[in-house]
C-alpha cells in the first residue's frame, strides 16, 4: 500500500511492475525445461533396462506403444511450450493493444480450433496402432495358466499334439503367436513389457493375447496383479528364437527326459520322497500335474519361476525349504531331507534337459 506525502490519505494499490511478470514466466518457463529434462533422464535409465522394458521392445505391439508414447510426450511439450509463450505474451502485452474482437478470435482459434484439430490428427494417426493382430488357423497357440506362484505353459500347435512346459516362454520370432490366458487359482495378470501389452488371467475366463516378436533375445514377463504372498517372486523368462530353431526346439520338447538322467542316484531319491505326486517328468512314472512339469527343467535359466540362478546350490536349497524363497508357497518343505539327499536330487535335476 502507498500513501501520500505529507500526511495520511487514501490508500491506493502499487501496481506490479512488469519485471515482475517477466521474472514469473522466467522461472515457470525454467521449472518446464528442468521437468522434461527430469523426464528425459528417468526415460533414458529406464532404457537401461534391455531385458523388462517397454523403451526396448521386441515385438510389435509394444513398438507400437513406445512410439505412440514419444509422440504423445513430444505433443505435451509443444504445448506446453506454446502455452508458455502465450502466458508471457499476455503478460508483456501493454494493455488496449488488443481490441475485444481480436482477444475472442485469440482465445476461439487458440483455445478451441488448434486444440481441436491437434488433438484429432494425434487420434487419426495413432488409431491403426490399436487395431489387434490378425491371427491365422496355422498359428501357434500358447495356452499360459497363472498359478501360486508359478505359470504352466502349454504349446499348442494346429494337428500336432501339445506340449507342456512351465516357467519359461519360447516364441518364434516372424511369426504370428496367439496367448490363450487363464488363472488357475486367483486373479493374475500377464505382461511381456517387450513383447506386447498386459492382459488379466481370471479362473473360469480365458483372455486372448495375440503377438509377435521381431528380434531373437532373452527377455523377461513379469505378474502384475496382486496374487498373494510371493506375488513380486513370480516373473517368467521369455526367450524369442528364430523360427526355424524354435521348430526344431518344439519337436525335441515333445520327448522323454534324457536317459542318462535318469540313471543318476537322485532320481531314486526324487521318487522316494513323493516328489511325483506333484511333478511330471515325460519317460518316467512320475506324472504329477498339481506342480510345474520338469521334464526339461535343467535347460531354464532360472529356478523358482524367475527368482533364482540355476545352480545346484539354489535348487537344493530350495527343495528343502521353497518357503524360504517364496512365502506362501503351495510347495511343501522337507526339513527331514539331509544336505546329501538335495545335492543329489538338485544334479538330477540340472541333468533334465
Amino acid at each position: 500500500m502507498v500513501f501520500p506525502r505529507g500526511g495520511r490519505g487514501r490508500a491506493t494499490p502499487a501496481r506490479p511492475s512488469s519485471s515482475a511478470g517477466s521474472d514469473t514466466i522466467s522461472i515457470n518457463l525454467a521449472s518446464i525445461l528442468r521437468g522434461a529434462g527430469t523426464a528425459g533422464a528417468c526415460l533414458a535409465i529406464a532404457a537401461c533396462n534391455r531385458h523388462q522394458s517397454t523403451l526396448a521392445p521386441f515385438g510389435v505391439e509394444a513398438r507400437d506403444t513406445r512410439t505412440l508414447m514419444i509422440v504423445l510426450l513430444v505433443a505435451a511439450v509443444v504445448i506446453a511450450g506454446g502455452l508458455t509463450a502465450l502466458i508471457r505474451f499476455a503478460i508483456r502485452t501493454p494493455g488496449g493493444r488488443l481490441t475485444h474482437r481480436q482477444g475472442m478470435r485469440l482465445v476461439l482459434w487458440l483455445g478451441a480450433v488448434v486444440p481441436t484439430i491437434l488433438l484429432f490428427t494425434l487420434l487419426v494417426s495413432e488409431l491403426p496402432a490399436m487395431r489387434p493382430l490378425p491371427v491365422a488357423a496355422a498359428d501357434l497357440r500358447v495356452k499360459v495358466e497363472g498359478e501360486q506362484f508359478w505359470w504352466r505353459v502349454t504349446y499348442a500347435p494346429p494337428g500336432q499334439v501339445p506340449v507342456v512346459a512351465a516357467n519359461e516362454i519360447r516364441i518364434p520370432v516372424g511369426r504370428t503367436v496367439q496367448f490363450d490366458l487363464d488363472g488357475g487359482d486367483v486373479i493374475h495378470s500377464f505382461w511381456i513389457p517387450g513383447l506386447a501389452g498386459k492382459m488379466d488371467m481370471i479362473p473360469g475366463r480365458t483372455n486372448t493375447l495375440v503377438a509377435r516378436a521381431t528380434k531373437p533375445g532373452r527377455y523377461r514377463g513379469v505378474c502384475t496383479e496382486f496374487c498373494g504372498l510371493s506375488h513380486a517372486l513370480m516373473a517368467f523368462d521369455v526367450v524369442a528364437m528364430p523360427a526355424a530353431a524354435f521348430d526344431a526346439w518344439l519337436t525335441a520338447e515333445r520327448g522323454p527326459a534324457l536317459a542318462t538322467a535318469m540313471a543318476h542316484p537322485g532320481a531314486v531319491l526324487f521318487a522316494q520322497y513323493g516328489c511325483g505326486g506333484c511333478h511330471a517328468i515325460r519317460g518316467t512314472a512320475q506324472a504329477g500335474t498339481i506342480g510345474p512339469d520338469l521334464t526339461r527343467f535343467g535347460a531354464r535359466a532360472t529356478l523358482a519361476a524367475g527368482v533364482l540362478p540355476m545352480n545346484t546350490a539354489n535348487i537344493a536349497g530350495f527343495v528343502r525349504h521353497p518357503e524360504r524363497t517364496k512365502p506362501g508357497v503351495r510347495m511343501p518343505a522337507f526339513p527331514q531331507m539331509t544336505d546329501a539327499e538335495a545335492i543329489r536330487i538338485a544334479r538330477y535335476l540340472e541333468g533334465l534337459k
